[in-house]
């Protein structure tokens, strides 16, 4: 009895130990509690977030998904009528505003040559007479230069045939005659430089102030559509608004160039007619030199 007794304790020790190490597994084995159901209400919201972001992302796209991505021809083609006639008029004035300007960059480049040609073999005419013949070369023709040189021995030589003298002491009423002649020949070319400078001017003070009108009346259409959908969604007030300001870039464009070409040939008209003023002054004393050596 009492060894039973002394060897319940150990007995009842091994039991316990048994127990804590079947206790996992049978934790394992037990099914979890299921989480309890979200009230109705607190899940109702997320379908409508969801719905909001996907319009949101729609919203941000220019244009929306119907319209598609914006260019300039898309831009023209949705353009008020008003907007599309101030852009037809802008893109005209552009190309022949751009037109010009290689006409007048072909005119002095050529101008400038034939005139450093023509005063090589001027310069070394002997009599009035070949001064003429030089002047009214092939080679030289249209050039200024040559027109005032071939007025005035063309005058010169009219008074000849006239039955005047043009030595002695009526050297200074031929003189007088010649250099009308060149002062005629001269006012042509004050003309005929400024060709087109007008029109340049125009475009580059007006073209803005013209595509700032489309600009506004583009940016007007495109509140009033904002008033009438009642709705500030970017696919509604983008495209309007890019409209409008194509307006403005096209006059911009067609300003730009030509405001600085128009001081660049400003420049050039100012440097050739000072050129041929001194031309004059060359012209007048080598007449007034052959007139005293009676050539």
């Amino acid at each position: 009895m009492l060894e039973m007794k002394r060897t319940s304790p150990i007995i009842a020790l091994i039991g316990a130990v048994a127990l804590l190490s079947s206790a996992p597994a049978v934790m394992a084995q037990t099914p979890a509690p299921a989480p309890a159901a979200a009230p109705a209400d607190s899940a109702a919201p997320a379908a409508p977030a969801a719905d909001q972001g996907t319009e949101g992302a729609e919203g941000l796209k220019v244009g929306g998904s119907a319209n598609g991505k914006l260019t300039p021809i898309v831009m023209f083609e949705q353009a008020d009528l008003v907007v599309k006639v101030v852009m037809v008029g802008l893109l005209a004035c552009s190309i022949l505003s751009w037109t010009l300007l290689i006409i007048k960059l072909v005119e002095f480049s050529s101008l400038k040559k034939s005139s450093d040609r023509f005063l090589e073999s001027f310069r070394g005419a002997k009599s009035i007479n070949e001064m003429g013949r030089i002047a009214e070369s092939e080679d030289f023709a249209g050039n200024p230069m040559a027109d005032m040189a071939a007025a005035a021995a063309s005058e010169v030589e009219l008074s000849r045939q006239a039955g005047l003298n043009v030595t002695g002491e009526f050297r200074d009423s031929t003189l007088m005659r010649a250099t009308t002649a060149i002062g005629a020949v001269q006012a042509s070319l004050a003309r005929r430089l400024s060709g087109g400078m007008q029109f340049l001017a125009s475009v580059g003070a007006n073209a803005p102030f013209i595509g700032l009108f489309g600009t506004v009346y583009g940016i007007m259409n495109s509140f009033i559509g904002i008033a009438n959908t009642n709705t500030t969604n970017l696919a509604v007030v983008a495209p309007g608004i890019a409209q409008a300001l194509l307006a403005t870039g096209i006059g911009l464009f067609a300003a730009i160039p030509s405001v600085i070409f128009y001081n660049y040939f400003q420049t050039q008209i100012t440097s050739y007619g000072s050129r041929s003023e001194g031309f004059v002054a060359e012209l007048v004393n080598a007449i007034s030199r052959q007139l005293d050596k009676g050539a």
